[in-house]
């Protein structure tokens, strides 16, 4: 593959995200923020690192290409470094390799994959870094995780071939950018916003207005533009009318819906406010009966957010 697109300081300005522990990120951010004060100095990149309160955090890489890779090679060297030394006082004998993850709106994880895995398999094969892409896409986002394995060298050479197809293939329509949360809060929909509940506070949730709208879009229940609580409401808002809905999924596609132990359809329950029953399977019968109930809106962002899962079992974007 070409990367001299990106070598050869074609001056593309590129944005790199990356996903990672509160921990690493501490390494990389140093004491007194010397160590990042240090890689933007010397790189020129402009480093962007996501609140504090979370277990996971996104470092954002943005600027030309050569600025970013000298950034993303010096990330790279820092957590190698730490690597190293966990395994001063160890007794395992090999090195595990350093592992990152980059975030990627998922409308581009096709062209990274290719047709039949084929893509992905020239990246790993030209590089040796291991690349899976996740086959979910990120909480309350339209964004998946890549991870990549390897030495260093590998990885900086992989995450330059990803940066080409990605220039070659923007992303289609709306990305809702994955932004980690402090932990898992409910939510509820009032008035066309979406809102957390923190301790006593309701918390305005823009991400979740928009993937609520991009539902409700697709869906077939009409907006209702009244005032009040109408159009979205969900969880806690009574005045509502309820209605229920049913489908049915085949057998062998319920597990994505579910999710390891019932952690999907839980995620789908919090974010629409729709109560969610999936029938026990009926012997001789190929599919399964759900009924979603709530509101008009719930019943959509839960079709939706199904037919998401759906869609991305079906749609061959799982890691090949």
């Amino acid at each position: 593959m070409d990367t001299s697109m990106i070598e050869g300081g074609l001056n593309v300005t590129l944005t790199i995200r990356l996903l990672m522990h509160g921990k690493e990120v501490g390494s990389i951010i140093g004491k007194k923020g010397e160590s990042v004060k240090k890689m933007r100095e010397e790189s020129g990149a402009r480093i962007n690192i996501s609140e504090g309160n979370c277990p996971e955090r996104i470092i954002t890489l943005a600027g030309p290409t050569n600025a970013i890779f000298k950034a993303f090679s010096m990330i790279i060297d820092k957590l190698e470094e730490d690597i190293s030394s966990s395994m001063t006082n160890s007794t395992a004998s090999s090195k595990p390799p350093v592992t990152l993850r980059l975030v990627v709106p998922a409308s581009q994880c096709g062209s990274l994959i290719g047709k039949g895995g084929c893509k992905i398999k020239e990246i790993r094969e030209t590089t040796g870094a291991q690349v899976q892409v996740a086959g979910d896409m990120l909480p309350n986002s339209t964004e998946r995780a890549i991870t990549i394995a390897g030495i260093p060298p590998s990885i900086i050479d992989c995450v330059k071939q990803i940066c080409v197809v990605m220039l070659e293939s923007p992303p289609k329509g709306v990305t809702i950018p994955y932004r980690p949360k402090p932990s898992s809060s409910p939510v509820i929909f009032a008035g066309g916003q979406a809102y957390t509940i923190q301790g006593q506070y309701a918390i305005p949730q823009p991400d979740l207005t928009k993937l609520h709208q991009l539902a409700m879009q697709q869906s077939h229940f009409p907006m209702s533009h009244g005032g009040g609580n109408t159009g979205f409401s969900g969880g806690m808002d009574t005045s509502a009318p309820t209605t229920s809905h049913e489908l049915t999924i085949p057998n062998d596609l319920i597990g994505c819906i579910i999710g390891r132990q019932g952690s999907k359809i839980n995620e789908i329950r919090q974010m629409s406010g729709a109560q969610i029953k999936i029938a026990n399977p009926v012997e001789g019968s190929t599919e399964r009966q759900v009924t979603i109930t709530g509101s008009a809106a719930s019943i959509s962002l839960a079709q939706y957010l199904i037919n998401v899962r759906l869609s991305s079992e079906t749609g061959g974007m799982g890691s090949s």
